[in-house]
């Protein structure tokens, strides 16, 4: 099985370490940079609690050189997927699925999903539906991301906690591919189910991202900063509370209600959000995957959003505005 992980930051290359490590995958990753020139020429290493491991990986810039796979994970932030279109395409052959391990309202979201919004395409994250028309909805498999890490130094990821990536197929089937990918992730010691409803992971995960995330880069809070402070706390339920209808509206039912979602956030305690380390370093923030898909939900399913509309126009404006300045 030829696997390929586009995008081996932290997430892909802990992805790619894993599988390169303990299964028979033939595993390649596309990365840049000093990443890749450590990897390429020590290898790649990845630390955690349980102790340090250095694996041998085939690394490039080149994704052609790889030729076509029988699986493509993108672990790329989202806004990023429209500029590696042309150096993905030689990965695809007529069979190869294509993994999405981000953040945000997918791409595909609306393929197979039955309804009104059948093929709709998302703008937010799909800017001329350049990503549905050069890989096709057809390959996606979907994939939430809840392990946490970060690239500790060129060539080390830094795996702080978390095992689960479940999986799923846009239409809800326990297909071949989805349930061999699957068998695979658990041979690399992760918790990978395949469930029938991937779209309802994708908006727990997204119900805290949403109001979290442009918070904490707002104000340059952590989790339990926010959840301790009643003012922020209170604007975080508001958008919690609009995306949860939103979500209602397209036959979503979320397993907790706002209250123990923001519990378990302050649970997390002193931890700085994907948005607010993004805002530190000077890397562009997830905004449009994380917030403006989900206004952009609200306005197709004709749900008021006026806490996100609020914030989602100052964390623009955050974005747009250097720190400093």
């Amino acid at each position: 099985m030829k696997v390929t992980i586009f995008g081996a930051g932290a997430i892909g290359g802990l992805i790619g370490a894993r599988l390169a490590e303990r299964t028979a995958a033939e595993v390649g990753l596309v990365a840049r940079g000093p990443h890749l020139k450590a990897m390429q020429e020590n290898g790649l290493t990845v630390r955690s609690a349980e102790g340090e491991t250095t694996v041998s990986v085939r690394a490039t810039d080149d994704a052609a050189a790889l030729g076509p796979q029988d699986y493509v994970i993108i672990a790329l932030k989202a806004h990023s997927v429209p500029g590696i279109l042309p150096a993905l395409k030689p990965l695809l052959g007529p069979d190869t699925a294509v993994v999405t391990a981000q953040n945000g309202l997918p791409w595909w979201y609306f393929y197979k999903s039955g309804g009104e919004h059948e093929g709709r395409r998302i703008e937010a994250v799909d800017p001329g539906g350049a990503i549905w028309d050069t890989i096709g909805p057809e390959r996606a498999i979907g994939c939430v991301v809840h392990p946490a890490a970060d690239i500790e130094a060129p060539g080390i990821v830094r795996h702080t906690e978390g095992e689960r990536l479940p999986l799923g197929e846009p239409s809800g089937e326990k297909s071949e591919r989805a349930l061999a990918l699957s068998k695979l992730l658990v041979e690399a010691g992760f918790r990978a189910p395949v469930r029938p409803q991937i779209r309802s992971e994708i908006w727990v995960k997204l119900w805290g991202n949403v109001s979290f995330n442009p918070i904490s880069a707002l104000t340059g809070a952590t989790l339990a900063a926010i959840c301790g402070n009643a003012d922020a706390r209170g604007v975080a339920r508001a958008m919690m509370l609009e995306a949860e209808a939103i979500a209602s509206a397209l036959g979503i039912k979320f397993p907790i209600d706002v209250d123990k979602r923001i519990a378990g956030a302050a649970e997390v305690g002193e931890h700085k959000t994907s948005m607010l380390q993004d805002l530190e370093l000077g890397r562009p923030m997830e905004v449009d995957a994380l917030v403006t898909s989900v206004q952009e939900m609200g306005r197709l399913t004709g749900v008021a959003t006026p806490t996100i509309d609020t914030v989602l126009g100052l964390i623009r404006l955050r974005a747009a505005t250097p720190l400093g300045s």
